[in-house]
């Protein structure tokens, strides 16, 4: 695995203020590691003299950003949000997407070891999620959509980079109607849920997620239940959003807050919406393409990593669909 050359960039801030210096780093330095995380650099300071490492570009856009707060100190009192503004103004989004090249392998640490993309895709999937706001995971099941996000989220969690994590889905039945279901309102939508489940419990062990849970540091739900919510500061993952409908996918991307990554999964050869409900993944990949900050990343039949039956199970639909699509065809 190649590393990108190392650079370094020293800043002398004047005047020497202490005063607009603590409000420029935050309490506890929260401010810089928070550049530091969205940039992918090391800042460390003494007094108002800063030292800048990490790859050439990444520098040079947190060395901006680091001026700029300075600037924005002397009028007001910088928050966290203040500092993710900034650093949307700096345009960085463009930066970071060139950060990894093809031949990078992307990986992820966590309490299981280091998870790494397997393919050109994965790894490309996993430096969106780590580059952008929102993202999208579009492609058949086995492709490690759900299990990426979950780990990028849980790293996220570990590093303290987000607060708390949200995992919804859409409570839609795979062709089948199973009625009303017994218990109270966690245990109703449980089974909605369960690959989410699945996927921490293998990250994390099934006593802390149970604790996390509890502290709602950890917060898995339906879709309906973030309708009038501000998501601030958390990675949320919305999976299944071939079944959401274009109003319910429109309402949860506006719940993104300040500080907070959201990857959206789904598979739109698989949609289990009534007929006449159109699917909001299919149309939110029409609307939101040219979007700058939103990444796309869009798997197949050779991404499947489960037995490989499956592979040829994707491919085969896959070629059927062609052939009718072909037969339908006007001429």
């Amino acid at each position: 695995m190649t590393t990108p050359p190392q650079s370094s960039l020293a800043l002398a801030l004047e005047p020497a203020d202490n005063q607009r210096l603590a409000n420029v780093c935050g309490p506890f330095d929260k401010h810089l590691r928070q550049v530091e995380n969205r940039l992918g650099v090391e800042i460390s300071n003494r007094g108002n003299r800063f030292q800048i490492v990490g790859s050439d570009r990444s520098v040079r856009a947190a060395g901006e950003v680091v001026k700029n707060l300075f600037k924005v100190a002397l009028e007001e009192m910088i928050t966290p949000e203040r500092v993710h503004l900034l650093m949307q103004d700096s345009n960085i989004e463009a930066m970071l997407a060139q950060q990894g090249t093809p031949g990078e392998p992307a990986g992820i640490q966590c309490k299981r070891g280091l998870i790494k993309g397997r393919g050109a895709n994965q790894q490309r999937y996993l430096r969106n999620i780590l580059s952008s706001d929102i993202n999208f995971g579009v492609g058949p099941a086995g492709t490690g959509k759900t299990y990426l996000a979950v780990a990028c989220a849980v790293a996220a969690l570990e590093t303290e980079r987000v607060r708390r994590l949200i995992l919804t889905r859409p409570a839609v039945e795979a062709g089948e109607r199973l009625g009303f279901l017994p218990g109270d309102l966690a245990q109703k939508v449980d089974p909605y849920l369960r690959p989410l489940y699945d996927a921490l419990y293998e990250m994390l062990g099934f006593e802390r997620v149970a604790k996390l849970i509890e502290r709602n540091v950890i917060e898995v739900a339906p879709l309906a239940f973030m309708r009038g919510r501000t998501l601030n500061d958390s990675f949320i993952i919305l999976d299944e959003a071939q079944n959401t409908t274009t109003e319910q996918i429109k309402m949860f991307l506006t719940r993104v807050g300040f500080g907070s990554t959201a990857v959206i999964t789904g598979d739109i050869t698989q949609i289990d919406l009534p007929r006449d409900k159109p699917s909001g993944l299919r149309h939110v990949l029409d609307v939101l393409r040219d979007v700058e900050g939103i990444s796309f990343t869009f798997f197949d039949a050779r991404d499947v990593v489960r037995h490989p039956l499956v592979q040829r199970i994707v491919s085969a639909y896959e070629a059927h669909e062609r052939r009718q699509t072909d037969r339908d065809a006007p001429g």
